[in-house]
């Protein structure tokens, strides 16, 4: 195979303009074709505009510039790509038109030509098919913007050569970008792996734990993470993400851990897509999302008797809150008008029912993240307004922020961060991609604040493996089970980020 200098890039859209860009600025050779009339050259055109405003930003000397633009150029016809070594498609989701499309390219391109698709939805196997040389035919998925998201997936089918999946890492590699190899497999590893955080954030508001801007603000403030699952639904368009939910679901022959939510499709038909439409979980005015007014913390009294759990994760912290506050710290619960307590992976009524506590008086708090961020303050259908308000008052002091759910296994960090490393731990199992691939893949493709992996050592492997176990028994809900990769890691005391060992 060929050593790559001449790219071809069919679709002249968004992605492959983006294509476009990318390889020129890497030093490539491009050339650009699509159908429709006039769309090939004011793509080039919109490339070189973004180059020319990267000169006048001091990116790049005016030489260069010149240099990048005069690597591109636009093609009337589909001969014209003859002799390219890559070509990449970017256009319509369609299996016929890319199977069309791949047949005319093999009449004009040599024999060691690669042919590779950007489909994020359909399988290279489909598509190399209709080849005759199915073996040159790979996988290239870009992520939007493609000269920024610093990453891409190479995509094997089952008839791709080593060679070819080798040349497009090379090739994904001196471009500046990290290139991840996945198999073939729904949702590839990126749209695989960012199923926990939209499928479990929508099972959270489908329970009615919290509301959709509460479900986001926890995964901003006490996860850590850039924006949260309805936020990125709206950034996204509920229209797309709706459907690849549910494609993912039934290629993986309707698979627990991905099953879509009821809530989703009447959102759809009434035209709640998101930002693009000014309304989906949020309203926009002018693209900026509108906030609903914070609540107003509760006037502390320090009256109040406390009595915290000593089984808490952080007794001692919460007993030095209730002290600071000035409020009278009992160890006897039956004296207590609030009862606090931690633990993970359940709920409130059944912590209580255990232990003998009255659920009245009875609020939960999260030790996930701890108690130095966001906090997050669980009650259940029992507790008193009184004790809400007191646990409120009391964790809410200063400049602290507070989120109130009611009842759930896991509160809410606890659930989605189990959901997210359970996935990546059985898309390991599944030997769809590499542990150092899907750490990465994660990180630059989805903008988790870590790679799932690492999240998960963060919070211990053992305590992952104990949440989701917790969560399967108390739902009975098989979205829950532990991935046989986690739970042998966890029985052999084994980080998740240990060395992959040798497999047959």
């Amino acid at each position: 195979m060929s050593v790559i200098q001449r790219i071809g890039v069919i679709g002249a859209g968004t992605m492959g303009r983006g294509i476009i860009q990318l390889f020129a600025q890497a030093g490539y050779e491009v050339r650009c074709y699509d159908a429709a009339e006039g769309a090939t050259r004011k793509a080039v055109d919109f490339v070189a505009e973004m180059i020319e405003r990267a000169v006048a930003r001091g990116r790049y000397s005016q030489a260069d510039g010149a240099a990048i633009v005069a690597r591109m150029s636009a093609c009337e016809r589909l001969e014209q790509l003859e002799g390219c070594e890559l070509v990449i498609e970017a256009v319509v989701e369609d299996l016929a038109v890319k199977r069309d499309l791949f047949s005319a390219l093999e009449d004009i391109l040599a024999d060691t030509a690669i042919l590779a698709s950007n489909t994020s939805s359909l399988m290279i196997a489909d598509i190399a098919a209709g080849c005759r040389r199915p073996e040159r035919v790979a996988g290239l998925h870009f992520f939007n913007p493609v000269p920024l998201m610093k990453v891409a997936e190479v995509i094997a089918a089952v008839r791709t050569s080593p060679a070819t999946v080798a040349a497009l890492q090379a090739l994904i590699e001196h471009s500046g970008h990290r290139a991840v190899v996945a198999a073939d497999q729904p949702g590839f590893l990126v749209n695989h792996a960012g199923r926990g955080l939209y499928t479990e954030g929508l099972r959270i508001l489908e329970e009615c734990v919290a509301s959709a801007a509460d479900i986001d603000t926890l995964m901003r403030e006490a996860a850590g993470f850039r924006m949260g699952p309805f936020e990125l639904l709206d950034l996204t368009g509920l229209d797309v993400s709706g459907k690849v939910m549910e494609s993912i679901y039934q290629q993986f022959h309707q698979e627990p851990r991905f099953r879509p939510s009821s809530l989703v499709a009447p959102r759809i038909a009434a035209g709640l897509f998101g930002r693009k439409t000014g309304e989906g979980w949020y309203r926009y005015v002018g693209n900026d999302k509108q906030q609903n007014p914070s609540s107003t913390v509760p006037t502390l009294r320090r009256e109040t008797p406390v009595w915290v759990d000593p089984a808490a994760d952080e007794h001692a912290r919460l007993c030095g809150l209730v002290l600071e506050a000035g409020m009278d710290l009992v160890q006897d619960a039956a004296k207590a008008e609030l009862l606090l307590v931690q633990f993970w992976g359940i709920d409130l009524s059944r912590y209580c029912a255990r232990h003998g506590l009255d659920a009245r008086r009875a609020v939960a708090i999260d030790p996930l993240p701890g108690l130095d961020r966001h906090r997050t303050l669980m009650i259940s259908t029992a507790t008193s307004g009184l004790a809400r308000d007191a646990a409120w008052a009391l964790l809410g002091q200063g400049d602290m922020t507070v989120s109130i759910i009611n009842d759930s296994c896991g509160f809410v960090v606890q659930r989605v961060l189990a959901t997210i490393v359970n996935i990546a731990a059985d898309i390991a199992q599944r030997g769809i991609a590499s542990v150092a691939d899907i750490e990465d893949a994660v990180r630059l493709g989805l903008g988790y604040p870590q790679g799932p992996l690492s999240l998960g050592d963060a919070v211990g492997g053992e305590r992952i493996l104990s949440i989701l176990e917790q969560m399967h028994t108390l739902s009975g809900d098989p979205r829950y089970r532990p991935s046989p990769w986690l739970a042998r890691r966890v029985a052999l005391g084994l980080p998740l980020l240990s060395p992959e060992a040798a497999r047959v």
